[in-house]
């Protein structure tokens, strides 16, 4: 099997895998329920002109949602990133695609990613894995994947973790930030680097901005976890406990948001993704100094059907923000980034005997 047609199956696999398999990750949750917004009682607002918009890198959002990268690269993707982007185009929120590295090794395959026909106005992130910039890639590889699908950014994803179990992972990571830092320079759209569910943490994060990174997102743990996925995958049975293994690996979500947004200077956007499952997610990881939410796994089984289904389960999302917002007092996102967030396990309660 050529290495296009092995990509292929894997990106065929990891769809069934997702939607099929409980690939969450174990023993470790993203640490938004640790968090609450103090109640208020008597907004002075008015829910309906409550104002979730925003501008980033040139494009006004309705919303500071994402939907998160998922896949390409396999004939089942072709109609799932249809629907989200149409989805998303509605909804005024931006959308990446899952890794480009199918199509750049197969021409044929580029089709499963192009969706600016339903999302003209879409704020659009190609994607490539990182690592390969060790394995052959460079500027050329990212420009294609720029061009390919007419992206306003481009992605590139850290996950280590992925390859390290994954039985054809590419395991060279040495010397990869001064790659980055080389292909950021070279781009002329901003580029912006994501984990996969693992996190980010604060030195990394401030080392990739220094290197001419546009943006970070986060992707901490508590959501899907791709060493899960790749358990499943593995035909080895050694090799699936040790996939298995690392199921509660990495940092939560709210921890490493908190952390990064600490380590960056506020005008670099903070994407926030890695088991977001709802509008207060939402709006708690904008008060931990988010600037994009990101949500994947949750939309992939509705994007199986049909652009309706993305839309209604996302626009979900987006009225439980406003309802989240409104019930704390804030009317705009600015004011949602000053409303503090309260610890759970900082006050006790005195039951009477």
């Amino acid at each position: 099997m050529s290495n296009a047609a092995q990509t292929e199956a894997r990106k065929s696999n990891h769809i069934d895998i997702v939607l099929n398999e409980d690939v969450t990750a174990k023993g470790v949750t993203t640490g938004f329920e640790r968090y609450f917004f103090q109640h208020e009682a008597l907004p002075d607002l008015d829910l309906g002109e409550i104002d979730t918009h925003l501008t980033l890198f040139g494009k006004r959002l309705q919303a500071p949602l994402l939907i998160s990268s998922m896949t390409g690269g396999a004939e089942p993707a072709r109609a799932i990133n249809l629907h989200l982007a149409e989805a998303a185009e509605q909804l005024g929120v931006a959308m990446g695609v899952g890794s480009q590295r199918a199509a750049i090794e197969a021409g044929h395959l580029a089709d499963t990613y192009q969706v600016r026909r339903v999302a003209p106005s879409l704020l659009l992130f190609a994607n490539l894995g990182a690592v390969q910039l060790n394995y052959g890639y460079g500027v050329e590889q990212a420009r294609r994947a720029v061009e390919m699908i007419e992206a306003d950014a481009l992605f590139l994803h850290l996950n280590p973790l992925q390859e390290a179990v994954q039985a054809e992972g590419d395991r060279n990571w040495r010397g990869l930030l001064s790659k980055i830092e080389s292909l950021a320079n070279a781009l002329t759209v901003p580029v912006i680097v994501k984990e996969v569910g693992n996190g980010i943490g604060p030195a990394t994060a401030r080392r990739l901005v220094d290197a001419g990174v546009s943006a970070i997102d986060i992707a901490g743990a508590g959501g899907t976890s791709w060493s899960e996925v790749e358990a499943h995958r593995q035909s080895d049975p050694h090799r699936r406990r040790i996939a298995h293994t690392f199921a509660g690996w990495g940092t939560p979500t709210a921890l490493a948001l908190q952390q990064v947004r600490a380590a960056l200077p506020a005008e670099v956007p903070l994407f926030a993704s890695g088991g977001i499952r709802d509008g207060v997610d939402v709006a708690k990881a904008i008060a931990l100094g988010a600037t994009l939410v990101g949500s994947a796994a949750p939309l992939l089984g509705p994007a199986t059907e049909h652009a309706e289904a993305v839309y209604q389960k996302f626009y979900g999302y987006l009225e439980e923000l406003r309802i989240a917002m409104f019930c704390a007092g804030a009317g705009s996102l600015a004011q949602l980034r000053q409303t503090p967030l309260r610890r759970r396990d900082n006050w006790e309660v005195h039951h009477h005997e």
